[in-house]
């Protein structure tokens, strides 16, 4: 300030700043006096740049401030700017050199009370319904019985308990519940990306009817359901929808968007499905009157089968005219012995008029006779054409193309061989080792590894296996197979067959004397 001063003209006192020296003090002045303040005003201009920052304007009566909200700290806002709004901002207050004007950075704002909310609501309110979304028209009814139903709500609050125990109480259905937060900054966009997301589920795991649902609360905490967000995905979710937000007497915009509005989440719970017990009630009654019915209508049909039975004349009578005609139609025949005799006449007629058989094979022979006569000529000028034509043919034909075709022909079948080798060694190195593979599987499960885990197989006298206690036969003579086709003969009665082993092969051999110490004891 003092070299101002000593530059001024001489005669003048008065200090020089240039524009951004004063602007620079101004701020400093003007950020030092009121570095963070509280101001009550209504918005006025409201202005959303592409970069994400807010500028607007907070006004009373008798003057404007100028106010910018940087992109961070409108993003994090639980309530938005929007003009004739009262708000009350806290922010610092600092100056715009670049347009000579002051102005406040405003860090959080809140509405001006509840009147300003229900002002801002009822404007809101007006605007969407100008759009349509709210129109009876656009509301779909709730399926009558649907399988599954989802909520979006608060998992670890009272509501979805209440809901829970109602269902069950009305008619178990598989519930999907998709946790939001029912109040604050996150409640508006996660609400919203539930009821989109439920949309957007495949047709076999989406939900038949969600219910949005949240216990009472005030004006502040329930503004989440308010926002444009939320009652927009509910106006466009493509399942029905039930609103249960608040008690009966708390009123959100959602609840005009969605297709039926609850008082409460319980009501919600009870308007989703019917009472089962009431379903079965009518069901029991509608099949007793179906039985009833059954019953009435055959009873009818049998009165009416007996009514017209008899109106319908007796069989004996409807055979006795059908007799009778019959017998006419017999009498009128001719008689068998006249039609007999007349038959044979007109056979032997036919036979006179034939021409005998002798005659007519030496008629036979004697046509052959001279057909033969002239074959022999025919066939030596038939042959001789034939020669003719295959000399000249002969003539006609050159090897040489044919040599050159069929060595063609050679040269394509061994390039067609080579090609094929390679396949054919690989066909049959996949069919060794399938072949190989199968053998494995048959050893694998073939019942002799299961004689080497200790088992054994036990047949008749006829060689067929037993494999129950009841089909042993009634001599008691079995034989019992062991590892290694090792087999021995027993009696499941008591008895005194060989002991000793067969090996494969060989014949069975009796004793000449079996000893005592023979006798082997019952098996079974």
């Amino acid at each position: 300030m003092s070299s101002l001063i000593d530059d001024a003209p001489e005669g003048v006192n008065t200090p020089e700043f240039s524009v951004s020296e004063l602007s620079g003090a101004v701020k400093r002045m003007v950020e030092g006096e009121f570095g963070f303040v509280r101001v009550r005003g209504e918005v006025g201009r409201v202005s959303r740049p592409r970069s994400g920052h807010v500028y607007m304007d907070l006004k009373d009566d008798r003057a404007v401030l100028a106010g910018v909200i940087w992109k961070g700290v409108a993003n994090g806002l639980a309530v938005q700017p929007e003009e004739g709004m009262e708000v009350v901002a806290t922010g610092r207050l600092t100056t715009f050199p670049g347009q000579s004007k002051y102005q406040i950075v405003v860090e959080s704002l809140a509405p001006a009370g509840v009147g300003a909310l229900m002002a801002m609501l009822e404007k809101r309110r007006k605007a969407l319904v100008a759009e349509g979304l709210f129109d009876e028209a656009r509301k779909r009814p709730l399926p009558y019985l649907p399988r599954r139903i989802g909520v979006v709500t608060s998992p670890s609050g009272a509501v979805i308990r209440d809901i829970l125990h109602r269902l069950g109480e009305r008619f178990p259905v598989h519930v999907l519940v998709w946790p939001v937060a029912v109040q604050g900054e996150k409640c508006a966009p996660e609400v919203a990306a539930a009821i989109n997301s439920f949309s957007a589920l495949p047709e076999d795991r989406r939900p038949d009817v969600v219910i949005v649902a949240r216990g009472g609360g005030s004006v502040e905490d329930l503004w989440g359901f308010n926002e444009e967000i939320v009652v927009r995905a509910a106006a466009s979710s493509a399942i029905p929808l039930i609103s249960a937000v608040g008690h009966e007497t708390d009123t959100t915009l959602i609840d005009y968007a969605a297709d039926r509005r609850a008082p409460t989440p319980t009501a919600a719970a009870e308007m989703a499905v019917p009472v089962r017990a009431d379903l079965i009630a009518a069901i029991a009654d509608l099949q007793a009157r179906r039985l009833r019915a059954m019953a009435q209508g055959v009873e009818r049909r049998r009165q009416r089968l007996s009514d017209l039975a008899r109106a319908l004349p007796r069989p004996a009578q409807l055979l006795a005219e059908r007799r009778q005609r019959l017998d006419l139609a017999a009498a009128s025949l001719p008689k068998p012995a006249l039609m007999l005799a007349d038959r044979k006449q007109r056979l032997e007629n036919l036979s006179l008029r034939m021409p005998k058989p002798a005659q007519c094979l030496a008629d036979a022979r004697r046509d052959l006779g001279a057909r033969a006569d002239r074959l022999g000529p025919a066939l030596r000028i038939h042959a001789q054409k034939a020669r003719q034509r295959l000399t000249e043919t002969a003539a006609g034909l050159r090897p040489a193309p044919l040599v050159e075709r069929i060595a063609l022909r050679k040269e394509r079948l061994q390039r067609n061989a080579e090609r094929l080798r390679p396949a054919k060694t690989r066909m049959q190195s996949q069919a060794r080792d399938k072949l190989a593979g199968l053998a494995r599987t048959l050893g694998v499960f073939s019942y002799e590894r299961t004689l080497e885990r200790g088992y054994a197989v036990v047949r008749d006298s006829k060689g067929s296996v037993i494999s129950t206690a009841s089909a042993l036969p009634e001599d008691g003579q079995v034989e019992i197979q062991f590892q290694g086709d090792v087999r021995v003969p027993a009696r499941t009665g008591g008895g005194a067959p060989s002991t000793s082993p067969q090996a494969p092969g060989k014949p069975k051999r009796k004793r000449a004397n079996p000893s005592p110490d023979d006798n082997q004891g019952s098996l079974f």
